[in-house]
């Protein structure tokens, strides 16, 4: 079985084809500028076929859609005879609101529910729903499946997921802590479970996904049981441009002062604020290692505060579990900066973890950096959500 994973943005679409039999990417790629001028980039992984990366012209995600049909199928760059051997797509949905817990096959009902949570998302939902009807338009009646960010969180219980203002606002708006990265912290909690050879219904697992955008779930028998993120992605840690948790008034302060509208403020909160407002710097964390390195002091500063919370969220959620088992590092900054994950270890002593310095050097493979003596086993997990799309879409539709 041959499944296509699509995640669609705005004005991108990536994806890949998974060969379910033994679990292999045969091809991936990246479509970008859709609706300005197009570009594609194609790369076969198998057959040893040349990768495509050009100027396409891709009006709508629809084109952008038969572009890949197109190359997934071709002589030169395709690793499928036809579409045909595509058997079901599956797709990365951002909010599934309370509506949905789990992945759900595709259908017209499903797509209005789609809609009604577009409020909850609405820069990422309206451009998963175009991807999922350009789809639709162009492959027919191949069978799709949605997979939600935020379903791996609706396990959450009351007391984790509600906020202390008016109940109505609950009810009536269904404004509540939702979770994101939901996909993420699924994969790599159970793969946790693999590696440690226990059943994942056995452990407290806290999950570490630090990136650009970065949140950490609390996984207590394989359910989650509280998430940094909320009713946005926007709170929690500090990002890379995200400011994380924030006293309300300060966005009062800050609007009258200025005089800057809602809209503009939240462009503040969501892109200029996070370890590129506080180092003025950058907001990758590669940049800031660089400038920390080489004496800057505010670099160094927006570092500690994203180790600090990194560490001062995990110590919440042990409390949350009455313990833990294991810590996942996984995402960009999580899988590649052995900086990072030490400067943040060293908030783990109470837990009595002991990170062995050889093991925490490597990066792009499961490994447990922590030594055997300690008490909390420490890993690092490149997450891996297209596989889960995959899973979750063959189920389904088998």
């Amino acid at each position: 079985m041959k499944i296509l994973v699509i995640n669609a943005g705005s004005s991108s679409l990536k994806y890949q084809l998974i060969d379910m039999e033994n679990e292999s990417v045969l091809a991936k790629g990246l479509c970008e500028r859709i609706g300005i001028d197009g570009h594609l980039k194609h790369s076969p992984l198998v057959g040893g076929k040349p990768v495509f990366d050009e100027d396409l012209a891709m009006p709508t995600h629809s084109e952008a859609i038969a572009a890949v049909i197109d190359k997934l199928t071709s002589a030169e760059y395709g690793v499928v005879a036809d579409m045909k051997e595509i058997d079901a797509v599956g797709h990365r949905v951002v909010h599934g609101g309370e509506k949905f817990a789990s992945s759900v096959k595709i259908d017209d009902a499903v797509m209005q529910a789609l809609e009604e949570c577009t409020p909850f998302a609405p820069l990422h939902n309206p451009a998963n729903i175009t991807g999922i009807n350009a789809c639709r338009k162009v492959m027919g009646d191949v069978p799709m499946v949605a997979v939600f960010d935020t379903a791996f969180h609706q396990t959450m219980p009351g007391k984790a997921f509600m906020y202390a203002i008016p109940y109505e606002y609950y009810k009536n708006d269904g404004i509540r802590r939702y979770g994101f990265h939901g996909t993420s912290h699924r994969y790599v909690s159970s793969r946790c479970a693999e590696l440690m050879g226990k059943p994942i219904e056995e452990l407290k697992i806290i999950s570490c996904h630090m990136g650009n955008g970065s949140s950490i779930a609390a996984i207590d028998g394989g359910k989650c049981v509280d998430t940094s993120m909320g009713f946005t992605p926007l709170v929690g840690l500090p990002m890379g441009t995200r400011c994380g948790d924030l006293d309300n008034g300060v966005v009062q302060f800050i609007m009258n002062k200025y005089g800057l509208s809602i809209d503009e403020m939240l462009n503040v909160l969501n892109k200029k604020s996070g370890v590129l407002g506080v180092s003025g710097v950058s907001s990758d964390f590669r940049d800031l290692d660089n400038a920390a390195a080489e004496g800057n002091e505010r670099a160094q500063l927006a570092l500690d505060m994203f180790h600090y919370w990194v560490g001062k969220v995990v110590g919440s959620y042990v409390a949350a579990m009455n313990g833990v088992d294991a810590i996942i590092f996984t995402a960009g900054v999580g899988e590649n900066s052995k900086s990072s994950r030490a400067a943040i270890a060293e908030y783990f002593g109470y837990l009595g973890v002991e990170i062995d310095p050889e093991a925490n050097s490597k990066r792009g493979e499961d490994i447990m950096i922590s030594t055997p003596e300690s008490k909390v086993k420490v890993f690092v997990i490149p997450t891996n959500e297209e596989l889960v799309i995959a899973r979750d879409t063959k189920e389904i539709c088998c």
